[in-house]
């Protein structure tokens, strides 16, 4: 398809608008057509950067309707920008539908390196960044968060996920509640921007100064949530406390019976039940 155009995906600022590259203010001047999530969002960035160019709206709600349309811009020979609100396109925002889309029929899709919040936070946080694994945005409702979560808790990478600001007491009361008080964690909030800010600690520790600070509960915020630790023979609960579960798991379901024998011996629930689960 050498006539045809291609789709270039531009990431843009996560907050401070000098982060914005040189390569994508050419893109952005030189394309036929801008693919953005929010239309007057964007709107604002090209005014600054000094850019007109006509702007159409794709977001979650219209990706696939307008899948196409992008199919027939770039068979016209039009090239299109792709961007989101902030950060690199498909990252947690809408985009996979229409790149998946573009590859299929064989059009030339291109993508820029730029800013990402998770990589910012990552890089940041003093957390082990060798491995590592996105989730995303947390369900809403915190049973399914804590499915989800339940999920994750002998995840041995760093875990890293983004949050609503009215969530993030929940959430981390929730992150608590499965994996532990003392699970190592940082905050990051308003990255780039002028009130950004890295809360460090274990997961109880970043919830006190998330209580103490309202400001805490404010802006774009990256949870980053260290792995497991690797296990050993030494994790393994007591010979007192395995008889005391074994008693209960006679009368009661396994997820009560280990609820009920880390009361009593002190320990840690979700510790305690996901190793029953592993002699099953």
């Amino acid at each position: 398809m050498s006539d045809a155009g291609i789709l270039y995906l531009v990431p843009t600022p996560i907050g401070n608008i000098d982060d914005i590259t040189e390569r994508a203010k050419q893109v952005l001047a030189s394309v036929d057509l801008i693919a953005a999530e929010d239309t007057r969002h964007s709107q604002t960035l090209l005014r600054h950067l000094g850019i007109e160019r006509k702007l159409v709206s794709i977001h979650e709600h219209n990706e696939q309707q307008k899948v196409a349309w992008v199919l027939e811009q770039l068979q016209q020979g039009h090239n299109i920008a792709l961007i989101s609100d902030a950060g690199t396109p498909l990252i947690s925002d809408p985009g996979f539908i229409v790149v998946r889309e573009c590859r299929a029929k064989g059009f030339n899709v291109t993508a820029l390196p730029g800013a990402c919040a998770l990589t910012v936070a990552l890089s940041a946080s003093g957390l082990a960044t060798d491995r590592f694994c996105f989730e995303g945005f947390l369900p809403a409702k915190s049973g399914q968060r804590r499915k989800t979560l339940q999920s994750l808790l002998n995840e041995p990478r760093t875990m890293i996920f983004y949050e609503s600001p009215h969530r993030i007491v929940a959430s981390l009361e929730d992150l608590a509640a499965e994996f532990g008080n003392e699970r190592q964690m940082v905050m990051g909030r308003e990255l780039t921007k002028q009130f950004e800010t890295y809360l460090t600690g274990s997961i109880a520790e970043v919830i006190a100064q998330v209580n103490a600070d309202s400001n805490q509960q404010r802006g774009e915020i990256v949870l980053l949530v260290a792995g497991c630790p690797n296990k050993s023979d030494d994790d393994a609960p007591s010979a007192e406390v395995i008889a005391t579960l074994n008693v209960l798991r006679e009368e009661l379901p396994l997820k009560k019976a280990a609820a009920l024998t880390a009361k009593i011996h002190g320990a840690r629930k979700n510790t305690l039940y996901q190793w029953a689960i592993e002699q099953q």
